[in-house]
């Protein structure tokens, strides 16, 4: 006979830096800032040749908004010096290398000093923390282990904040779902689309997703809507709150979200300096409130100081709330590589989920397809409909969705509904996007 392991409330207590007026986080920020511009010019060629270059030189940076006449680091600038070129220690002080699947050229190639990793585990606990998981509690993760970040990065922020981590990473839905049942874990880390895959599944086995042990998700990864928080709180009768972090400015853990206000992920600024750029016009930094292009500082990285780094999400800075001293990120409308130019109009697959969700009778799985059959981009979008959805009435939802994204985005379109479990599930990032022009 198994005896139920008695539950105590452990200590919680927040890091002093979390605490911090504004003013003081700035007087941090712009310490850490001359110091790791100067640290990265003195160790890494690419930046003393960026630098010298433009004509500007770490002693130019005199406060926080001198940093604007610095040029900016670009994902190719990591290709460029693949794979070991913008480390700034030797090898022996480099206690851990992950990178990105490369799928698109070569792999951009991160490194971490032993004091980078426990910094990295510190923040991914108060992201953690303040999205409601607790010390002593169990906590399922399910993002992908190996050179990938998420996996390993949600590990040891989970294991810092003093969870029980099981480690059981992406793919398997069904022993996904079999570990859930079994080990009745009360949080969950993966990314939203794949929470919403493990939800479709444990319906099809007759398993009602509100009854599970979780009390909380900490998802990532993907941009996802506040529709789509919706769709998965009320599937599981759970607080699902966002995680903000990418590889080469930390991984998971950069900016977390509280799920008492719910109001954006709040950025670790006494680690990163964020600002916001015009995404047409990278000469101009925004002010806050302001929406364009994210570009973070590390401020306290060793192995691999980023400076400037263009991120391509798109989306907005504005005061704290929960942590009044951290600026939040709202919520990311899509990447400026992923917008669609469609005969004039922008749009984001975010759009067409937050519009989706709006029609009865319509699933959170979809998918663009962009083609040119007679010299004129067209876009279809793939949609699958809910199970209690006859086909009936999933034509007369399609339509629905093509008149509401005429008129709330300007675009037509052509909308296929498609059956449910039509359209591939993925335990990573889903790929919404299938350019087929050039086919």
């Amino acid at each position: 006979m198994t005896e139920t392991l008695a539950r105590t409330e452990l200590p919680n207590p927040l890091d002093p830096e979390e605490t911090m007026s504004r003013d003081e986080i700035e007087s941090i920020q712009l310490a850490r800032l001359q110091e790791t511009v100067a640290y990265a010019y003195d160790r890494v060629p690419l930046y003393k040749e960026k630098y010298d270059t433009a004509g500007v030189h770490p002693s130019d940076l005199k406060e926080l908004s001198d940093l604007g006449n610095f040029p900016f680091t670009e994902k190719e600038d990591l290709r460029r010096t693949y794979p070991f070129g913008m480390f700034a220690v030797p090898q022996h002080e480099v206690a851990r290398i992950h990178a990105s699947s490369g799928t698109t050229g070569r792999p951009t190639v991160v490194g971490y000093t032993k004091q980078d990793l426990e910094d990295w585990a510190k923040l991914g606990a108060r992201c953690l923390r303040l999205s409601g998981v607790k010390p002593g509690w169990k906590v399922h993760n399910a993002y992908g282990y190996g050179l990938f970040t998420g996996g390993m990065g949600a590990h040891a922020a989970a294991e810092h904040l003093g969870t029980t981590v099981i480690p059981m990473s992406g793919g398997q839905t069904e022993k996904q779902i079999q570990m859930i049942q079994d080990f009745a874990p009360d949080a969950i880390l993966c990314t939203p689309t794949y929470l919403l895959t493990i939800a479709d599944a444990m319906q099809r086995q007759g398993i009602d997703p509100r009854t599970t042990s979780l009390k909380v998700a900490v998802l990532g990864a993907e941009p996802w809507t506040e529709e789509m928080r919706h769709e998965l709180e009320v599937t599981m009768n759970i607080d699902a709150c966002d995680i903000y972090g990418l590889s080469e400015v930390m991984g998971p853990g950069v900016a977390g979200e509280s799920n008492e206000s719910k109001d954006g992920s709040h950025i670790w600024e006494d680690h990163f300096r964020p600002e916001i750029i015009d995404a047409f016009d990278e000469t101009r930094v925004l002010g806050d409130g302001e929406p364009g292009e994210l570009v973070f500082t590390s401020l306290t990285k060793k192995a691999l100081p980023v400076i400037r780094y263009r991120t391509h999400d798109l989306t907005r800075l504005l005061p704290g709330t929960a942590r009044p001293g951290h600026r939040r990120m709202g919520r990311i409308t899509g990447r400026s590589d992923d917008m669609i130019i469609l005969r004039g109009v922008n749009l984001f697959p975010s759009q067409i989920e937050e519009l989706a969700l709006k029609v009865a009778g319509l699933s959170p799985h979809f998918l663009l397809e962009i083609t040119r059959p007679n010299r004129m981009d067209e876009l279809a979008v793939k949609i699958e409909r809910r199970e209690d959805c006859d086909t009936g009435r999933a034509e007369e939802a399609g339509r629905e969705l093509q008149k509401s994204i005429k008129i709330n985005i300007g675009s037509s379109c052509r909308i296929d509904v498609v059956d449910p479990g039509t359209l591939a599930r993925s335990s990573g990032k889903l790929r919404r996007i299938y350019d087929l022009r050039d086919k």
